[in-house]
């Protein structure tokens, strides 16, 4: 079975933990080797982050389960990558 590289997310979370110390817990989840995590939105009560994930042979479940205990839910997956290797966007013929 191919690994878990790469998976980005839309989460929604409390403003505590603040975004340095929320990024750094989930850095923290096993296997991972990079983590960006961008603000999106921002009202009185909860921020609407995205979250890019990378690493050897992810664990989803590990990862969703410390953004949960951090009070955070994840709204969905955005992109996921699974293989040997980390495939980057190109422009196709589509694009234009």
């Amino acid at each position: 079975m191919a690994d878990l590289r790469r998976v980005v997310l839309d989460v929604l979370k409390p403003h505590d933990p603040q975004l340095l110390e929320f990024t750094e817990r989930l850095a923290a989840v096993g296997h991972v080797e990079a983590i960006t995590t961008s603000l999106l939105e921002h009202d009185r009560e909860v921020q609407n982050v995205e979250i890019t994930i990378e690493g050897d042979a992810l664990d989803y479940g590990a990862i969703e389960e410390a953004i949960d205990g951090l009070g955070g839910t994840v709204h969905s997956i955005d992109e996921v990558t699974y293989g040997t290797h980390v495939v980057e966007e190109r422009r196709t013929r589509r694009d234009g």
